[in-house]
């Protein structure tokens, strides 16, 4: 069975500040500096999670060059206050990790920054299967991190609940991977992911 592990959370947002904010202003520490993505025209700041997980907030960057292709996250379409919208797995066989997945997990794309080296599995309308519920496949190259490079500010994640209406077949479909640490799966009315942090100031909910 391929093994993932949870690597890292996304919150979109209009634009980084607001995002910035609502993490801010929720989990009550600071995020990182500015970072870049040229080759999707976004930018993110991001937050430690403990030793190997992460939070990224990522939006579109106004000042960089459109792709020629749909954003991931699907960040083009995305309207409305910040939110937790998808999370990334990450696996040491990328392409056998895609084969397993559903339909519409995404061909692996190569991105670098600075020494950080990496492919993901991005699908070409920029949207992941069961609305953002299944996650974003990510392989990284080499012994770079982010996470190395990330101030410890005491928090570390908690739990990761997945909601939505086809609940049993998002189920089915994680079935085939073994992920560590374990997800919940419940049923909702639309596609949405709850990520309890543990903070300084007590356990904070980030959805």
């Amino acid at each position: 069975m391929t093994s993932l592990e949870i690597d890292h959370f996304a919150i979109a947002a209009e634009t980084l500040a607001e995002g910035v904010e609502y993490v801010q202003d929720t989990l009550g520490v600071t995020l990182s500096d500015v970072g870049h993505h040229a080759k999707m025209g976004t930018h993110n700041r991001l937050l430690s999670l403990g030793p190997s997980v992460y939070l990224e907030v990522i939006a579109i960057d106004p000042e960089a060059k459109p792709p020629m292709f749909p954003r991931w996250f699907d960040l083009d379409h995305f309207r409305g206050a910040p939110r937790l919208t998808n999370w990334i797995c990450r696996t040491t066989n990328l392409p056998a990790a895609l084969e397993l997945g559903p339909d519409g997990s995404g061909e692996p794309m190569e991105f670098v920054r600075g020494n950080f080296h990496w492919h993901m599995g991005v699908p070409a309308n920029g949207v992941l299967p069961f609305g953002g519920a299944f996650p974003a496949l990510i392989s990284w190259h080499g012994d770079a991190h982010p996470c190395a490079r990330l101030e410890d500010q005491g928090c570390r994640l908690e739990a990761l609940t997945l909601g939505h209406p086809e609940a049993p077949n998002l189920a089915a479909s994680l079935a085939a991977y073994h992920i560590t640490p374990e997800v919940q799966i419940e049923t909702s009315g639309r596609p949405k992911l709850r990520v309890e942090v543990q903070t300084p100031s007590g356990t904070k909910v980030l959805a």
